[in-house]
């Protein structure tokens, strides 16, 4: 059995767990790797030292996080993460999502720096079975943050559409599409040219794209399967010079399908 404290090992021990906690706000798992303790006996020691728990006001309590900022204004780059959210995005209560193909090395590097010059915070990066890559972090602020935009849990039951203030002008349009086609878009050779492809089962994005598109001068098709299409080689060859999709895989492919 341990032995008890002297008076002066009490004081001791309680200003410093105190300075731990409380003054630079640490984790009951954080000062457990200080201490090399088990956090169990860091929370005992907490009450038996009459120091108060206080989860909330920790940094990831429920995944509400002080180190994330939420954008001030409108921008090209948010335009572009809602494009990619709108595409392979994925909302939880708790966590933001992004699911990105088993060749797209560099553009999982990309999506990661695009969301830390937005939000402050450096995402993580799961690689699943198969090569798929997931880009995550967890943030309640920015969920809500993005509901309260339009954006939902479920983009197909609910079908989701483009917020409204994309279509503010011509750079928030370049930006959502280039996000959007990044993700779900596909380009590939027909017998007598090129087309894009934009793909989605919610027919309000599907409305919306095709008018982001007709807005930008180009000649969309009509909707026709959850697609809509850029046939025209004029069309295919300014979007890739005005819009430049970011993905590699797709820029790839347009240099090699064009030559």
């Amino acid at each position: 059995m341990p032995r008890r404290w002297t008076k002066s090992e009490e004081r001791l021990r309680r200003k410093e767990l105190k300075k731990l906690y409380i003054e630079n706000n640490m984790s009951i798992g954080e000062i457990a790797k200080i201490m090399s303790l088990g956090q169990s006996t860091v929370y005992d020691r907490l009450l038996r030292l009459d120091i108060t728990p206080i989860r909330s006001k920790k940094l990831r309590f429920n995944n509400k996080r002080n180190d994330i900022s939420i954008p001030k204004d409108y921008s090209e780059k948010l335009s572009e993460f809602i494009g990619i959210m709108l595409g392979d995005g994925h909302l939880t209560p708790t966590q933001v999502t992004v699911t990105l193909g088993n060749k797209e090395e560099s553009y999982v590097r990309y999506v990661t720096r695009l969301i830390n010059k937005l939000f402050n915070i450096e995402p993580k990066v799961i690689t699943r079975k198969g090569g798929y890559h997931i880009v995550y972090f967890g943030s309640t602020v920015v969920v809500r943050w993005l509901l309260s935009m339009g954006l939902v849990f479920n983009k197909v039951k609910n079908q989701v559409n483009v917020p409204s203030w994309v279509f503010a002008n011509n750079d928030y349009i370049k930006g959502f599409l280039k996000g959007f086609f990044d993700t779900d878009g596909s380009i590939y050779k027909l017998k007598f040219g090129v087309q894009l492809a934009f793909t989605n089962r919610s027919l309000p994005i599907l409305g919306s794209l095709h008018r982001c598109l007709s807005l930008l001068g180009y000649n969309p098709s009509n909707i026709s399967q959850f697609r809509t299409y850029l046939t025209k080689k004029k069309d295919v060859i300014s979007f890739f010079k005005t819009v430049n999709p970011a993905n590699a895989k797709h820029q790839k492919r347009f240099q090699m399908l064009l030559s």
